[in-house]
């Protein structure tokens, strides 16, 4: 039986078999037999990670209580449910992700408060995902929106449904205002420059 470890764009966490390119930490959310609580977070660092350890190590897919790996398609994915890249086993993504942010913030980079921003623009305390309406001509690669009630990559002129297991087939960019999931200061770091690593079936 698969665990309930797997995050949609949405950023619902549900029970599927398919693990995707990235792991995720928000904190300790599981209980002692490996299901998920009532919390969501427990910190506002909602970190991107890499699926093996950088020493080597695999962790599992429920740490016993120190975290709860979150797994997710691909990063894109991961920044629309609010995480960005993590500075320890991700640092040259980090790295990039600090430039893009300094430049969309035009101010220092302070972590702490980074973190911060993110979180008021992630999800609310009821737990409810932030979302907002934007042009969908000026939407960044690596957004994603909602079409039909089903979140879709923005990737070049194309839109593409997702799936637990991967993308469909695309269809055109509509013009108009969207519903867009990806965060409002992640929508900003992508403008400034940010690729997201995405998966293999992202294709126009």
């Amino acid at each position: 039986m698969p665990l309930q470890n797997r995050v949609l764009p949405t950023g619902e966490i549900v029970a599927h078999p398919a693990r995707g390119l990235f792991t995720g930490n928000r904190g300790i959310l599981h209980q002692p037999d490996k299901t998920l609580g009532a919390a969501r977070w427990q910190h506002p660092h909602w970190v991107t990670c890499t699926l093996d350890h950088p020493r080597g190590t695999y962790h599992g897919p429920m740490p016993d209580r120190r975290w709860t790996a979150l797994f997710f398609l691909d990063e894109a994915v991961a920044l629309a449910a609010g995480h960005r890249p993590c500075g320890y086993c991700r640092r040259a993504a980090y790295e990039a992700w600090k430039d893009g942010w300094t430049t969309s913030a035009g101010a220092p980079f302070d972590r702490v408060e980074m973190d911060k921003t993110l979180h008021k623009a992630r999800v609310t305390p009821t737990r409810a995902q932030v979302r907002h309406k934007a042009d969908a001509a000026a939407l960044p690669d690596g957004a994603f929106v909602l079409i039909d009630a089903a979140p879709h990559l923005v990737l070049g002129q194309n839109l593409l449904p997702f799936t637990p297991n991967g993308y469909g087939c695309a269809r055109a960019r509509p013009g108009g205002q969207l519903t867009v999931l990806t965060p409002r200061p992640t929508l900003e770091v992508l403008r400034a420059g940010y690729r997201p690593e995405l998966h293999p079936t992202a294709r126009t």
